[in-house]
């Protein structure tokens, strides 16, 4: 399995802004630091997603970041992407598991540790624990978790976990002392008016 990356950069296909071009300024700052999940609108094509995806599997090969798929995991597959991340409403993990291949990255979203180590006993190479702040990127979500539920969900796993909803630069160090791996953005790369700069501070906030 590929090494995993501290900063998972979520494409954001609502706000009108090519991702590819936020990909193009983050890539060169954070190379195998990054980790691009690719997640579109439940109303993108599986073709357009797979266009997408391909395009970003080629960005990022050249730096040694990874690429994921959210949710489609046969595009995924197509695409050549290093693997996908599934959520509560996706496939369960060990049918992802099963469809990726042993191979592949897994990721699963887990909000609490029973939850948690279900998912990584069915599979799932790393946790994505949120939201652990308000957030506007996506709706319908459950209240913030905070520090402390990236702490308990950390404490039950071995594997990576990566804390994701309304994370900011500043937000990141105390995610990190409750035992964060990483954390996975939106807004703060995708809507930041210098997306290269940004990603120069969320790095040095996970370097401390």
């Amino acid at each position: 399995m590929p090494s995993l990356g501290r900063l998972h950069l979520i494409t954001d296909t609502r706000s009108g802004r090519d991702p590819l071009v936020v990909l193009r300024a983050a890539l060169p700052v954070a190379r195998s630091e990054l980790v691009v999940q690719v997640r579109v609108t439940d109303d993108t094509t599986d073709r357009q997603a797979y266009d997408l995806a391909r395009r970003v599997v080629a960005l990022c090969a050249p730096y040694g970041a990874a690429c994921l798929v959210n949710d489609r995991l046969h595009v995924a597959l197509a695409a050549g992407a290093a693997g996908g991340h599934v959520g509560a409403d996706d496939l369960p993990v060990a049918a992802a598991r099963r469809v990726l291949g042993a191979a592949a990255v897994l990721g699963a979203t887990a909000r609490e540790p029973v939850a948690a180590v279900d998912a990584v006993a069915a599979g799932a190479s790393y946790l994505g624990v949120g939201p652990c702040y308000p957030t506007s990127t996506k709706t319908g979500l459950p209240d913030p978790v905070g520090p402390a539920g990236v702490r308990a969900v950390a404490r039950a796993v071995r594997v990576p976990v990566i804390a994701i909803g309304g994370v900011t630069p500043a937000a990141v160090p105390a995610l990190r002392a409750a035992g964060a791996y990483g954390v996975a953005v939106v807004g703060a790369l995708s809507r930041a008016a210098d997306p290269a700069r940004a990603t120069t501070e969320l790095l040095g906030a996970l370097a401390c």
